[in-house]
């Protein structure tokens, strides 16, 4: 058995969000998210996607 696969990230410079899971006909309905400021990123309710502010509390990528 595969161990899962960890959520994708998205670096962002905006802190409002959308998501529509990126599979086109296979994604999810379209939702809005707004960015948590202290932790620096929201996750999507369907897909778990998580989008990270950029130079935020959550930003690792430096």
């Amino acid at each position: 058995m595969a161990a899962p696969q960890p959520p994708e990230i998205v670096l962002t410079e905006q802190h409002r969000v959308s998501c529509d899971g990126g599979g086109g006909a296979l994604g999810h309905p379209k939702v809005y998210y707004e960015m948590d400021r202290d932790r620096g990123y929201v996750e999507c309710g369907y897909c778990d996607r998580r989008f990270v502010a950029r130079g935020g509390p959550a930003d690792t990528s430096s």
